[in-house]
């Protein structure tokens, strides 16, 4: 593992050159891992059930 010591700029840059070496199927993998990453962060904000949101949810079966 290495250390790097950059500016915010200097390692937004390299971000954005990294993704870009990515091929189309392997950003749009990234964008799902990071949602699922995301969504397991805890949170304050109480899911409502009496909005008229719907919900996703995704079946084990993968149906």
């Amino acid at each position: 593992m290495i250390i790097q010591f950059n500016t915010k700029d200097e390692s937004n840059i390299q971000q954005e050159k990294d993704f870009l070496a990515l091929s189309p199927a392997e950003r749009v993998f990234q964008f799902f891992l990071l949602s699922i990453q995301l969504n397991q962060l805890p949170t304050s904000q109480k899911l409502e059930l009496n909005k008229k949101n719907f919900i996703l949810e995704k079946k084990k079966n993968g149906i």
